[in-house]
């Protein structure tokens, strides 16, 4: 009996060790950084699905954090989810009792984006933003220490606080809401653009809507010099530079001179908004407005069809480009659309049809030609 009951006991220790042996550790979740940032990678990639699946991973987690959160805002946004981005961001904001102790400047810029109903409601976030930026570059400047984890990139700080200004002033210009009509309006937008110029003095987004406010006074020379200033800045630099200005700032830029006539200089920077995204309508249709105004001028200044009609056909192979694409997007901006369409009829009136097929790029050297005001040497004087 006691032989047998040891016997016993040895094979139960033998069976114990053996499960203890073949019984592999449970799966370490990889950290939550790794995690945000692969996240991030794909939300570029537009792998939205499973974007999605990392971010929840993370907020199963961390239900609170606020990165992967101001993610998940904008990949709603992406998606097309505006409520649900927006109460996403709101939760990063007081008086949300979730929200971090520093809140993330980057949602006040969303949400003020996001009230296009509430102009006060927008510029009350772009100064929220504007603040909370402002106090990290005075932290910075007196050697206050960063939370763990956190970099501040002076220069890229300095850009968002002149961008979410320059939101402001859009705000108070737009003539769709009150603001524009009360009689602080002019000084309000000369003061953020002041205030934009000291943070970063000479900035060219910066000049630029100081021009169009000139422009809103009647003060063409002087948005002429403002747009001189703030195009010169950047002009040469090569197309994958970080320091050009956002594609749709150039695209305001390129509208600003088609208004002052300034041709050359407006096809030039649309030319640039193109090589860098042949899709986008906008500059498609900005393209062939150009050329439509100069082969227009022309026709109305009595010249010779043969002395336009290049021009001409330049504006309705551009006209038509824009149209295709804005069926193709479902581009939501209708009048664009129907002003296009306009000019093509105009130039289908004047006999200008498009260049065959395979040949639109055949005339497009427009830089030589002889539109706008170019000094000798082919600099575009602005003044």
């Amino acid at each position: 009996m006691g032989r047998t009951r040891t016997k016993t006991r040895k094979n139960d220790l033998l069976a114990s060790t053996s499960k203890v042996s073949t019984t592999e550790p449970a799966a370490e979740e990889p950290p939550l950084e790794s995690l945000l940032e692969k996240a991030g990678e794909l939300l570029v990639q537009t792998d939205y699905e499973l974007c999605a699946r990392f971010l929840d991973r993370i907020l199963r987690r961390s239900p609170h954090h606020a990165a992967a959160k101001e993610l998940l805002g904008v990949l709603q946004l992406e998606t097309g989810d505006i409520d649900s981005a927006r109460s996403t961001f709101q939760s990063l904001i007081p008086p949300s009792p979730h929200a971090p102790a520093d809140a993330p400047p980057a949602a006040h810029l969303y949400l003020a984006q996001l009230s296009d109903e509430d102009p006060h409601a927008a510029l009350s976030h772009y100064d929220a933003a504007v603040n909370i930026l402002e106090e990290k570059l005075r932290d910075k400047g007196k050697g206050v220490a960063m939370e763990a984890g956190e970099e501040l990139d002076e220069e890229e700080t300095k850009s968002t606080i002149v961008r979410a200004l320059i939101g402001s002033v859009e705000v108070w210009m737009d003539p769709s809401y009150d603001l524009c009509f009360d009689p602080g309006a002019e000084n309000t937008c000369e003061a953020l653009l002041a205030r934009a110029l000291n943070v970063s003095p000479g900035n060219a987004e910066a000049l630029q809507a100081l021009a169009s406010v000139r422009m809103s006074q009647s003060r063409p020379e002087d948005a002429k010099a403002l747009l001189e200033q703030s195009w010169l800045s950047w002009k040469d630099l090569d197309a994958e530079d970080p320091k050009l200005p956002p594609l749709q700032t150039r695209i305001s830029l390129s509208k600003i001179f088609l208004e002052l006539e300034l041709f050359t200089p407006a096809l030039e920077v649309i030319q640039g908004i193109l090589a860098a995204d042949d899709t986008d309508a906008e500059a498609w249709y900005l393209d062939g407005w150009a050329h439509f105004l100069i082969a227009e001028q022309a026709h109305e200044a009595g010249k010779a069809k043969e002395e336009w009609e290049d021009e001409a056909r330049e504006a309705r192979d551009s006209l038509e480009s824009c149209l295709a694409l804005h069926v193709a997007q479902n581009h939501p901006d209708l009048p664009l659309r129907e002003h296009a369409r306009e000019l093509v009829e105009k130039l289908e009136a004047l006999g200008v049809k498009a260049s065959p097929e395979g040949e639109e790029e055949d005339g497009g050297d427009w830089e030589d030609e002889d539109v706008g005001s170019e000094d000798g040497d082919g600099d575009v004087e602005m003044a």
